[in-house]
This record gives C-alpha cells, structure tokens and sequence, in this order.
C-alpha cells in the first residue's frame, strides 16, 4: 500500500496538542459521519492510531504528538494513490489550523 506522511509543527504542550488531535476525530465523526465508516481510534500516551473507510477506500495511521510536532502517518489504497497529494494537503492545512494558537 502506498504511504502518506504529513508533519506539523507547533507551539502547543504537548498534553494540549494531543488534547486538540483528539477532539479532531471527534469532530470529524459528527461532520462526516455519513461519509466515513468504521472509524477507530486508539490511544496510548501522546500517540494514536486509526482506520476507517471512505468512498469503498480503507485508510488506516498513526498519529504521534511530540513536543515540538504532530506526526500522521498513513497507508492508502493503490485506488486512492492519485489523491495522496489532497489528502496530505487537507490533513496539513487543517492540522495548522488546529495546532495553531
């Protein structure tokens, strides 16, 4: 499977960028509900990991928070490879947008 990889800094603690990355998923089931399917997510510490289905595509990551940046990491679909650059872009933007102050 193809792999995707976005990083983002921020200025956060720790604890609280965790905090906003998890909420994020919270958000985006109440959001997207109706696109996304069987979403997990598991916690550990500062770092995660998901999967769920969208469009007939199953994607699936991890999620690392370290004091200085949020790591997403992620396999896709050989189907879902022409998208790779949209889903990295929107997963950047938004992730600047939540890390942000």
């Amino acid at each position: 499977m193809p792999k995707m990889s976005v990083r983002v800094p921020h200025h956060l603690t720790q604890t609280e960028a965790t905090s906003r990355i998890r909420n994020l998923i919270g958000e985006l089931k109440r959001k997207f509900g109706d696109r996304i399917q069987n979403l997990q997510e598991t916690w550990s510490g500062s770092g995660g990991t998901f999967s769920f289905e969208t469009m007939g595509f199953k994607l699936s990551g991890t999620l690392s928070v370290s004091p200085s940046e949020v790591q997403i990491d992620g396999s896709l679909p050989f189907a879902a490879l022409p998208f790779r650059g949209i889903v990295e872009e929107a997963i950047l933007e938004k992730a600047k947008d939540l890390l942000s102050n």
